[in-house]
């Protein structure tokens, strides 16, 4: 089950030049994302209606050179056109007395927008999929208007569900993420977090990082950090140290029933970190890559349909991601507004 009514991250904006398109399947849906010439990003149903063709494999047209007056996607097989909003301009092969009106035909268009880089597509739910989006999409705190400073990403071989339940989980890291840049098994202690409720989600409210977090030691000074979780699987954690600010977005995005997508962007005003980037880059893979093969190994025993345990304090973040998920759905069905079911907590755990 995939959320509905609500934004998810679908491509880098620099992935996209002016005059562009890539295919791209989210939610098991196949989409075309596109740039027009001036820069506005569009996003539709990646299937020609009239035989099923993907539009991605055709040309874009620039107003200029479209013959309709506005941007136009041409499908290779028959040369039929399409606007960036989804209805059909052209069909080459009608004579001029035939009547037909082709804008009566028309591409499924999703909403799509473009923040601080970061291109997101809202998925409304297939009872109304015509629905303007009633929130925003995501946005990084202390940032506005930046571009990311570096991001990567990776594809898992796993549910949607399982790669959130991963990222929120705290008790992994002395083991999936050892290192001795980052924490061991022996540097285990316990630990105590406040959270409360935030937008569409929780938060681990700024604290000191815990002495096992190596990684923060290298910014210098002493660091703050705040990490929030909203829907429909978004990870943000903003580091303080002094003056400067790191953000660090990750987003988790469902492909289809079987992969997902993981993406890690991050901004900063720390200079030294701009000269940093090649190590920062091998750090960001690293530590991605160690979730990465957990998670593919865990199928190997999910392929059995075992029964699974979530335990308090430290599973408690997974519960709530479930939590919000049923109070998600139930507004979308009711047509209700959204409410939160988190409050605020201590949680304690070992990691």
């Amino acid at each position: 089950m995939f959320l509905r009514d609500i934004w998810y991250f679908a491509v880098p904006g620099e992935s996209l030049a002016p005059g562009a398109m890539m295919h791209k399947v989210l939610l098991g849906e196949p989409i075309v994302i596109g740039r027009e010439a001036d820069g506005t990003p569009f996003a539709l149903r990646d299937i020609c209606p009239h035989r099923g063709v993907p539009l991605s494999a055709g040309a874009l047209f620039s107003p200029e050179t479209s013959g309709c007056g506005t941007s136009a996607i041409e499908c290779p097989y028959h040369g039929w056109k399409f606007r960036p909003d989804g209805r059909c301009a052209e069909i080459p092969s009608l004579v001029p007395d035939q009547d037909m009106d082709i804008e009566r035909i028309k591409v499924r268009a999703y909403p799509i927008r473009e923040v601080q880089g970061n291109l997101w597509i809202y998925m409304a739910d297939d009872a109304h999929p015509d629905a303007l989006p009633s929130i925003d999409p995501p946005a990084v705190p202390h940032f506005e208007g930046a571009r990311p400073n570096i991001r990567g990403s990776m594809i898992f071989d796993c549910h949607v569900d399982h790669a959130v339940i991963g990222l929120m989980d705290p008790a992994h890291g002395p083991f999936v993420h050892k290192a001795w840049w980052w924490r061991n098994a022996k540097s285990i202690h316990e630990k105590a977090k406040d959270f409360a409720p935030s937008q569409r989600g929780f938060t681990m409210v700024a604290h000191t990082p815990s002495s096992n977090s190596a990684g923060y030691k290298v910014l210098g000074g002493k660091p703050v950090t705040e990490i929030s979780f909203q829907l429909p699987g978004i990870r943000i954690e903003t580091i303080r140290v002094g003056k400067h600010t790191i953000c660090g977005v990750t987003t988790v995005t469902p492909l289809d029933e079987k992969q997902t997508e993981i993406t890690q962007t991050f901004y900063w005003t720390m200079p030294f970190l701009s000269f940093a980037k090649p190590a920062v880059r091998y750090f960001l893979r690293a530590f991605l890559g160690q979730d990465r093969d957990m998670v593919n190994l865990q199928q190997q025993g999910l392929k059995f349909e075992p029964r699974l345990m979530l335990i308090n304090d430290s599973d408690i973040q997974a519960k709530w991601y479930h939590r919000l998920k049923s109070e998600w759905v139930k507004s979308v069905e009711d047509g209700t507004e959204f409410v939160n079911p988190i409050e605020p907590v201590t949680l304690r755990w070992r990691s």
